[in-house]
């Protein structure tokens, strides 16, 4: 038999020849006592392998195989060994004669190995062939036929290594790691020391030891490079002479292990490693906010989902179909979820599980685990909610693209014009962690597979609850209709008593003894052997990560509150009344006073859960998980938005150029104050309406009446020669026509009901050719303001913060930019022109009431019709306000419900940190009884 296995890939790339590789079987004592190690021909007639496999030897043979794996046994004898290094030498029996022991190609002499040592801090590919125990053999004849026997295959171990520090060994990290045994004092890796571990052709360790305690999945080496400081300088000649090890530890070559593109140089290279850091503050932050690690994780568990419908294992793991090469190990803790990842070849993870069972814990776990250790090829782990992509509108690379524009401000030009966002993903350096699945709506779901399926051999991690995704791939009649190309699928379990008791051992203060929890009468109930009903209840009800956390906040960490309530069959009849007791109790208890309340503002529990209830109706009325500021007005019908918008512009209009025509109308004409503030008030109510009805129109056929967020700031110098050229000239022409149409309905205001009225200034008769001019003139302004900005408005930067209340700002920021703009343009046209008919002074001051007038009339209208702050400041920091459906300190009242751990923030919108949340306090519409 070969010593490989079928489906297991070839490993000559690494530098090893499998007929170098050795079974070293060791007698000890007696003939019955047997040890098996693993080990490399390095020279003709010597072995490498550990030394600890060679204690008490009274014999030793070298296992070789053949291309057809039959195998060819010689005497070997140890002629060198170190117990520090744990690395020892056989000198084996060399007979190239016909008939002798190792006749044919086994007797060729062989080039010597390359060694190599890794670089500092550095973590490299590796591999390694040996015969540990878990690839133990059976029922097959043995070599003189006589009877069955048992024998131990080869396994190529794939995986990642680097240095422990301290102690100076190799730390190799195996890509697929055996399932346990049951034999828990054995380890399936016996008889893999002595293996050589390869990277990029050179030997930089030899396999020694499996500590037990650092999982199933970790190997400890020899290294290479720690050799030239433990061993003496007379052993270093002997390996110099027998090995060609070289004479000097800078005559190993270097194993760097390229760094991962986050890290990489160039254009791409730096927007990959700004956004790593990023993601990475992102949800550290996150997790702290969670208490994730107060005072422990919950041990959240997952297995493979046998009963979902998946693909062939030999797609999962990238050989030929025909090969059958068996499952993946896939049942862990979270805690090793990025190594149960990186053990699928294919890259693509299906993580499945009920409501509340810490799939999006998961997620952010995954992707800190890939930022702290960051491997050759890792990309950045970006996390995206899926319940905001509708994949029959968008495909899946282009809503990504703009949800890291949004988030990360990743809207820039790339050097070949498509945004930074855009090229991240095409050039394959953001991993996609898609959560959210289920929140997709039913007929969606079909076609985001299909979507999925289309992007080829993308590498991505999805989440589901499972019901939802089962109904996605399976038809009604259970077989399955579509899978995930490529994706092992993992559920999660539900948590055991033991990770309850050690969880809920350490909630709440201890007693005056210092160690009884409060939750310790509960855990007591719930060892009993029959358990009470009541304890059945609790356990069932806490068996997710989800109700535990919220049995933390709601009986607190300060002893609010019995929990041993919960045990009473009275109070909660079965597990939903303990769920929808939790539920309920959860936000008064969130909105206890906080320990460190330090300057920050004490919400009323009840108001808090009055204002958390229209923000979780108005998400279901969207159909969505995102919290987003710019959408919280669109609860309001469109009629209603555009009328509300309207009157706050016709106000702002209105009150400027009322108030900007009185010293106007003094100094240019006879009249009096009296006159002038009569004209004034006129003037303010016609042109507001004018303005009202103008701006009123462009909000509400304007993006559909939701003016999207802008990720971009004003930047004069140092701008990048890629422009999006054609957008000043359009917003210019734009512009221009909707300014000249807005002068001519203010002539026509002026001279067809103010000057026949009797309230004329004298202006419009006296000068008509003043008058013509003004539409053009007007309009050109107007051109100008917006092609000026946009030509000033360049992407924001990636470096900016990554928070609604960042965007928000952002979004202030530009249209009070806005407004100057429009102050300085009509200030300085208008000043220039009435120089000339006015004089220096009175032109002057002509200009300025222009500009202002301009800034607080047109800009502010602008502002509240055509931006995403102004519609937020119309509908949420006004109207919804001053209706109580929200508070008036938004924004902080937001941010400190994140804190409490009500909602959260993902990049620029929120959410309610956990979707039952959600879906409690906006419970769908029941039926009418009495409708037909």
């Amino acid at each position: 038999m070969s010593p490989e296995v079928a489906g297991e890939p070839e490993p000559q790339r690494d530098g090893v020849d499998l007929r170098r590789v050795v079974q070293v079987v060791v007698t000890v004592g007696d003939a019955d006592g047997v040890r098996l190690a693993s080990g490399y021909r390095v020279t003709r007639d010597t072995v490498l392998t550990a030394a600890h496999a060679l204690d008490g030897a009274a014999a030793v043979l070298a296992r070789f195989f053949t291309d057809e794996g039959t195998p060819c046994e010689v005497p070997g004898e140890c002629v060198w060994a170190d117990d520090g290094t744990d690395i020892a030498l056989l000198r084996i029996e060399v007979d190239a004669r016909p008939g002798g022991r190792l006749d044919g190609r086994l007797a060729a002499d062989v080039p010597p190995v390359r060694f190599g040592r890794i670089a500092q801090l550095a973590e490299v590919d590796c591999g390694a062939l040996g015969f540990p125990w878990f690839k133990l053999r059976s029922e097959r004849a043995s070599l003189d036929g006589r009877a069955a026997t048992t024998y131990r295959d080869s396994h190529y171990a794939r995986g990642r290594a680097t240095a422990n520090v301290r102690e100076g060994t190799l730390e190799f990290t195996v890509q697929a790691p055996p399932a346990p045994r049951d034999e828990p004092r054995r380890s399936p890796w016996e008889g893999m020391s002595g293996a050589l571990v390869w990277s990029d052709g050179h030997v930089i360790g030899v396999v020694t030891t499996h500590h037990g305690r650092e999982g199933i999945g970790r190997l400890t080496a020899s290294r290479v490079e720690r050799w030239y400081a433990d061993l003496t300088r007379r052993q270093l000649h002997q390996l110099e002479r027998i090995l060609r090890l070289p004479d000097r530890l800078d005559g190993l070559n270097e194993v760097s292990g390229p760094m991962p593109p986050a890290d990489g140089p160039g254009e791409l290279g730096r927007a990959a490693g700004r956004l790593a850091s990023l993601v990475r503050s992102q949800w550290k932050a996150e997790e702290e906010r969670r208490r994730v690690h107060d005072p422990a994780p919950l041990q959240v568990r997952f297995r493979h989902a046998e009963k979902v419908p998946f693909d062939y294992w030999a797609r999962i793991r990238g050989v030929p179909l025909a090969a059958d090469p068996g499952p993946l190990p896939l049942a862990d803790g979270l805690d090793r979820i990025v190594q149960v990842y990186r053990s699928v070849p294919s890259g693509r993870l299906v993580v499945l599980g009920a409501a509340g069972s810490g799939k999006t814990i998961l997620t952010t776990r995954f992707a800190l685990g890939l930022l702290k250790n960051p491997a050759r090829g890792d990309r950045v782990p970006v996390i995206f909610g899926l319940g905001s992509w509708d994949p029959a509108a968008l495909s899946l690379r282009t809503w990504m693209s703009r949800t890291l524009v949004r988030d990360y401000g990743l809207g820039a030009a790339a050097q070949d014009g498509r945004t930074l966002a855009r090229a991240l993903i095409e050039e394959d350096r953001v991993l996609p962690v898609l959560d959210g699945f289920d929140e997709l709506a039913p007929d969606l779901r079909l076609k985001a597979l299909d979507a999925l399926n289309s992007l080829g051999d993308m590498p991505l991690l999805l989440t589901s609850r499972t019901q939802e995704y089962i109904e996605a791939v399976e038809e009604k009649s259970g077989k399955p209709r579509k899978v995930l190309t490529g994706a092992a699928v993992v559920e999660l379990e539900r948590l055991t008593m033991g990770d309850l008791g050690d969880y809920l051992s350490g909630m709440g203060p201890p007693d005056g003894d210092g160690r009884t929890s409060p939750w310790v009468p509960v855990l007591e109930e719930l060892r009993k052997e029959p358990r009470s009903q009541g304890a059945q209840n609790v356990a069932e009800a806490l068996g997710t990560p989800l109700m535990v956390t919220m049995a933390r906040t709601v009986y607190g960490d300060a002893g609010e509150g019995r929990p041993q309530d919960l045990l009473s069959t009275r109070s909660f009849q079965d597990a939903d009344a303990i769920r929808e007791h939790l539920v309920a109790a959860f936000i008064p208890a969130a909105y206890r006073p906080l320990a460190d309340d330090s300057g920050t503002r004490q919400w009323d529990a009840e108001r808090a859960q009055h204002w958390l209830r229209h923000l979780a109706v108005h998400l279901s009325a969207l159909g969505s998980r995102n919290l987003e500021w710019w959408r919280l007005g669109t609860a309001m019908s469109r009629r209603a938005r555009v009328c509300l918008i309207g009157f706050l512009a016709a106000l702002a209009f209105g009150v400027t150029t009322g108030i900007g025509n009185i010293p106007v109308d003094m100094v240019v004409t006879h009249y009096g104050l009296g006159r002038a503030m009569e004209r004034g008030l006129v003037v303010a109510v016609l042109h507001g309406l004018v303005a009202g009805l103008g701006f009123g129109a462009l909000y509400g056929s304007a993006y559909r009446g939701v003016a999207p967020p802008a990720r971009v700031r004003v930047q004069i110098f140092g701008r990048s020669r890629v422009q999006r050229g054609v957008e000043p000239r359009s917003k210019f022409l734009a512009g221009l026509v909707l300014g000249a149409l807005a002068a001519a309905a203010l002539v026509l205001v002026d001279r067809g009901i103010v000057a026949r009225i009797g309230l004329a200034d004298g202006l419009e008769s006296g000068n008509l050719v003043g008058t013509v001019l003004f539409v053009p003139g007007f309009g050109l302004a107007v051109g100008l303001v917006l092609g000026l900005m946009a030509w000033l408005e360049v992407p924001d930067h990636i470096e900016s913060a990554v928070s609604p209340a960042a965007l928000l700002t952002s979004n202030r920021n530009n249209v009070l930019v806005h407004v100057l703009m429009w102050a300085l343009v009509f200030g300085v046209g208008a000043a220039a022109v009435n120089v000339f008919v006015m004089g220096p002074l009175l032109g002057i001051g002509a200009g300025l009431v222009f500009g202002l007038e301009a800034a607080f009339a047109g800009g502010l209208g602008y502002g509240l019709s055509l931006t995403a702050w102004g519609q937020w400041v119309a509908l949420a920091r006004i109207w919804l306000p001053l209706t109580g459906r929200l508070p008036w300190r938004l924004i902080e009242f937001l941010d400190d419900a994140c804190r409490r751990g009500v909602l959260r923030q993902a990049g620029a919108v929120y959410q309610f940190r956990h979707a039952e949340l959600q879906d409690h306090l906006s419970p769908p519409p029941q039926p009418d009884p009495h409708s037909p």
